[in-house]
């Protein structure tokens, strides 16, 4: 099938390329990222490939549509970018990588939280200038205290397995249980015991109309005060603005995020030359207890192996009028 790859980097190109060697699909690369002025570099295209930041509106599938494309090929799990009844309408069929580099992004989680717990960035940066000095860098032990793990499935599962590993108390919460987490010791409880409990509050859930910003003024006055948020998953989870009035009041006491609910803006660009103009996400950054990386939990090799090769098997699977796993459906 001819493809159109919307939104690579020469990362993306080099393990998708990979993965389709011997050539079964014809590639053609594209840096902007989709959407109704881009859409037009996809006719004749009977599929187009996208990541997470492309807009898969109606409108652009309108375009997609009739210039011949019948497939659109996500390799990310998240698709809240697309349009699904659009799609449906215009006969075009979604499918997904859904669950690509979990130990990745559970990882990361720990990273965020072990960074934030210990002061390592400061204490880097510190000793590269010759200052040795303890005072600021206080941390605690994750031995004994408890985790509230927001979605447990595959990540939310790995992140309590690991959690557990430290000597750590995991409470969770899911629209459906895990047996596995709770084979490891995990409680499930309702949300507002989770958050009044919990001194560490982990977010692996996918962004629904139902958890749009999940984590508002009122939830974070249930939390514990001084509580550590972080969040892996998709940025819109979190209200910015109340998580920044929680730091303010220091009833958060540290937040680590991947994602931010405005990245589509700026995220995966380099912008050190230039000004942003988004205020809210300057302020993040003007708290000594927030850190924030750009979207990439996800982002090691395998995880983009285990993309370039499953992106390819659900190409063909509908090309070749296969049922393919990994297609999505507009809900009833």
């Amino acid at each position: 099938m001819k493809v159109a790859v919307f939104s690579t980097k020469a990362y993306d190109r080099q393990f998708l390329e990979a993965a389709n060697y011997p050539p079964q699909h014809e590639l053609v690369f594209f840096e902007p990222r989709l959407n109704q002025k881009t859409a037009i570099l996809a006719a004749s295209f009977p599929g187009v490939c996208v990541f997470v930041h492309d807009i898969v509106d109606a409108p652009t599938l309108k375009i997609l549509a009739s210039g011949g494309t019948r497939l659109i090929a996500l390799r990310c799990a998240g698709f809240n970018n697309v349009d699904l009844q659009a799609a449906a309408d215009l006969g075009i069929k979604v499918v997904r990588v859904p669950a690509y580099s979990p130990y990745g992004v559970a990882e990361h989680a720990v990273g965020l939280i072990l960074t934030l717990n210990r002061k390592i960035h400061f204490a880097h940066n510190r000793v590269r200038e010759s200052n040795f000095s303890l005072t600021g860098l206080l941390g605690f032990n994750l031995n004994g205290r408890t985790v509230g793990i927001i979605g447990t499935g595959k990540i939310g599962l790995i992140l309590g397995q690991i959690m557990k590993g430290f000597g750590c108390q995991i409470l969770a919460y899911d629209l459906y249980r895990n047996p596995e987490l709770e084979k490891v010791g995990g409680k499930y409880v309702e949300l507002p015991e989770l958050f009044a409990n919990s001194d560490i509050i982990s977010l692996h859930c996918p962004l629904t109309p139902e958890t749009h910003h999940l984590i508002n003024a009122q939830v974070i006055a249930q939390m514990k005060p001084r509580v550590m948020l972080i969040n892996t998953s998709r940025g819109a989870l979190i209200d910015t603005q109340a998580v920044i009035e929680g730091l303010k009041s220091r009833q958060i006491g540290f937040l680590g995020v991947d994602v931010y609910e405005q990245e589509s803006d700026f995220f995966f660009e380099d912008l050190s030359g230039e000004i942003i103009q988004d205020d809210v996400f300057q302020r993040l950054t003007t708290f000594p207890n927030v850190l924030i990386t750009g979207h990439q939990a996800f982002f090691t090799e395998e995880a983009l192996q285990n993309i370039a090769e499953t992106t390819f098997a659900n190409i063909s699977d509908i090309e070749q009028g296969r049922s393919c796993p990994n297609e999505i459906f507009e809900s009833p």
